[in-house]
């Protein structure tokens, strides 16, 4: 059974880009990070109910190889095809040992390496905006969601939606420029009790340093914000993976 057939029968759709929830228009990295979120869910560690979990992760493993070399992903973009034999799919390979190539495990110091880079970069304000846009202003679910950001970021992340808005690059939404004091005050006493909270786990496992701080940090932010602290996790290992190994390319001339 070809690549396509398995997946419509493992995902109910034979179009590529659907089974990693993204479209024919999607970037390179949206790709990576596409197959990164999707292959997770269904990693067989993680999905040891599923008796389907380890043909899913190779049949991703498989597709992720047609859409990640320019040459195959032209090929079916035009022709709707995928070439089996061509030595990337045809080959025996450990699609464990691949995805761990290309995620490796994030470590403390490369988040801490990569939030000192990451603030006040054109990357966090560009991601700023989008999740403004994305929210439609309500800085509730932006605070959330933004990343390396605690509640002592919250005036500079304003101060970069504000611009944006004034440049005309983005429109004013009310939720933005009319939230009440009342709720401001509201997510203020949240983010205190959740960094009383973890203050009170770093002395009772007598942390203190600035890696500990961090790490303490991290764990409270799992702890009563799961959902995004994973998004978060996927979209840094996702979007700062190595390159995908050079494939073989698929053979020319088959029709």
């Amino acid at each position: 059974m070809g690549l396509l057939e398995r997946c419509e029968e493992l995902f109910k759709t034979s179009n590529l880009y659907e089974v990693l929830g993204t479209t024919k228009e999607a970037t390179e990295a949206d790709i990576r990070r596409s197959y990164y979120k999707v292959s997770l869910k269904v990693h067989p560690d993680r999905a040891p109910e599923d008796p389907q979990a380890t043909e899913k992760f190779q049949v991703l493993g498989k597709l992720y190889v047609v859409l990640s070399d320019k040459e195959q992903r032209a090929v079916y973009d035009e022709q709707g095809t995928v070439d089996e034999e061509s030595d990337a799919l045809s080959q025996d390979r450990c699609w464990e040992e691949y995805w761990r190539l290309l995620y490796p495990k994030i470590t403390l110091q490369d988040i801490l390496e990569f939030e000192k880079k990451y603030k006040g970069s054109d990357e966090e304000r560009q991601d700023v905006i989008q999740l403004y846009v994305q929210h439609q202003g309500d800085m509730d679910a932006i605070m959330v969601s933004a990343m390396c950001s605690s509640q002592d970021d919250e005036p500079r992340l304003c101060a970069i939606i504000q611009a944006a808005i004034d440049s005309g690059d983005v429109a004013s939404f009310p939720a933005f420029a009319r939230e009440s004091a009342k709720k401001k005050r509201a997510r203020r006493k949240r983010a205190d009790r959740e960094r009383e909270e973890a203050e009170e786990m770093q002395k009772e496992m007598g942390l203190g340093d600035e890696d500990d701080s961090l790490a303490m940090m991290l764990q409270q932010r799992q702890k009563s914000r799961e959902q995004n602290f994973n998004s978060f996790l996927s979209d840094l290992e996702a979007k700062y993976a190595k390159k995908t190994p050079k494939s073989q390319k698929a053979k020319r001339g088959k029709k």
